[in-house]
Parts: C-alpha cells; sequence; structure tokens
C-alpha cells in the first residue's frame, strides 16, 4: 500500500510540474516568478547584435556627444557610460517675444526649459514630451541600446530582402525596466556579412497600435559612429501582423508616409 501511494504522488509531482510549463512555455516572466527566472536574451542574438553594434560604432557611443537638426529641431545626446544627457532645442515663435525652448531629458527625468527657467508641467505633459525626445534619439543610434539589461533578443533565422541576406532578431521588453512602451515589438535586419542593421520593423499599441517599417538610406559614418536616414512606411494594423511586412515590403506593398533625415550631424568623442 505505500509503495503504492508513493508512486500515485510522484505521478502527481509530474503531472503538476508539466501543466505548470505549459502554462508558461516562452519562460517570460509572470507577476509570480522570481528575479532569477527572468528570460535571457539567447547567444546567436546576441553575437549577431554585438557585431552590429562594433561596426556602427562600438565603445564610442558610449562617451560620445552627438548632435543634429531634425524637422527644424536641434537634438544633442552626451553619454558618458550609464549617465546620458537628452536634449531638443526649438524656438517657439508663438509668443510675442520669440523664446528657447530646451526638453532635457536625463538618468533622473525630463524637464522643460523656457530660457533659464524651468517650466512646471503636468506628469501626462512630462510623459509625452519624454517619449518623443527619447524616441528620436534612441532611433539615431540604433543598433546601440540593444544590449540595455531590459531587452530580450531573439533570433528568427535568415531570410533575403532585395536579393541580400539577412539576420533577424527579434526585440522585446521587460516590463518592469522596458518604459511606457514596454509591449512594443520589434525585428531588426542585420546583413549577414557586412553586420549593418539595414531595416526594423515594429508593432505599438500606443494611439491604437500600428506597424511601422523602416528601410534605412543614406548610411554615412562620422568620427567612427554610421548613421542612416530612413524611408517609414506602414501597413494596415487591422489586416497585418508585424511578421508579415517583410513580405509585404519584398512585394512593395508598404505605404511610404515620411522620411526620418538626420542633418547637420556634429559628434566629438570623449575619453573612455
Amino acid at each position: 500500500m505505500k509503495i503504492r501511494m508513493i508512486f500515485y504522488w510522484l505521478q502527481c509531482l509530474v503531472l503538476t510540474l508539466a501543466l505548470s510549463f505549459c502554462s508558461n512555455p516562452s519562460g517570460y516572466k509572470t507577476e509570480n516568478s522570481s528575479e532569477s527566472e527572468k528570460p535571457l536574451s539567447d547567444s546567436q542574438a546576441r553575437q549577431i547584435v554585438d557585431a552590429a553594434i562594433e561596426v556602427h560604432g562600438g565603445d564610442k557611443y558610449n562617451t560620445a556627444h552627438i548632435e543634429f537638426d531634425f524637422r527644424g529641431r536641434r537634438y544633442t545626446s552626451s553619454r558618458n557610460q550609464s549617465s546620458f544627457i537628452y536634449e531638443r532645442i526649438f524656438q517657439d515663435t508663438l509668443k510675442a517675444k520669440p523664446v528657447i525652448i530646451t526638453d532635457v531629458l536625463n538618468n533622473e527625468g525630463f524637464k522643460r526649459m523656457v530660457g533659464e527657467v524651468e517650466m512646471p508641467l503636468k506628469d501626462d505633459f512630462k510623459a509625452r514630451y519624454s517619449r518623443s525626445v527619447n524616441s528620436v534619439l534612441y532611433f539615431v543610434q540604433l543598433p546601440f541600446g540593444l544590449n540595455d539589461p531590459a531587452v530580450y533578443k531573439k533570433y528568427l533565422g535568415q531570410s533575403i530582402i532585395r536579393g541580400e541576406l539577412y539576420d533577424k532578431v527579434e526585440v522585446t521588453f521587460e516590463q518592469e525596466s522596458g518604459g511606457e512602451d514596454f509591449q512594443d515589438v520589434f525585428i531588426y535586419w542585420f546583413h549577414s556579412e557586412n553586420k549593418t542593421m539595414d531595416y526594423f520593423a515594429y508593432s505599438y499599441l500606443t494611439d491604437d497600435g500600428g506597424l511601422r517599417f523602416r528601410e534605412s538610406i543614406n548610411p554615412r559614418t562620422i568620427k567612427g559612429l554610421r548613421f542612416s536616414d530612413y524611408i517609414n512606411y506602414k501597413a494596415d494594423y487591422d489586416k497585418y501582423k508585424l511578421a508579415d511586412l517583410e513580405e509585404l515590403f519584398n512585394k512593395g506593398q508598404l505605404e511610404e508616409i515620411s522620411r526620418i533625415i538626420s542633418e547637420n550631424i556634429d559628434v566629438e568623442l570623449g575619453s573612455d
């Protein structure tokens, strides 16, 4: 009898463990999972991203001061290892006497300066302006940033775009430290031979959701850092999924909606 009971409880234990795994097969962190159970980026994806970051500028990003114009506004990025200061500078011409507005985003948060005076802002405006500044400066420095601790990378295999072979990497974000848009999902295409990031696409949920695909154009290297402009495409969010965008692009079935052009780029490199 004791042997039968032990065998019965062993069966129950095995079944419980099996059901537990099936309920969370991806291994992604749930509310009840411990910090040690956080998913890890797979090794192949990490190697591809590491190689791309090196080709695009590598360690130079860690101490670089970057300035450029984008849609009539001046953006700057100053970085010292993990510390950063992002700024967006523009003139408010709607006032009787035009003033310079400087949006500042750093490790401590966001503030807006009107001339030399900080403007008090409600939290929702702070969040909106912060996202806007971060988005421009994040994208212009890609693929730097894809090794942040909140980023999960997954290798999706190889594909061909316009006759060239690419390695595909999916990027998702940890909820806890992945920012307000942690539910966004990205796919990056890295040239298998050159290691450059030539395309990327993403899906987002804000503003009723959307799909975007960006094609790198006009690549140039300035003081060891590689920059690109982009053609920005979209697809019908209600009809297609993120995984469909590669095929739609190859068939010429994406709609161009804008050009992402960075002008008057200037780079100064600090010492390590």
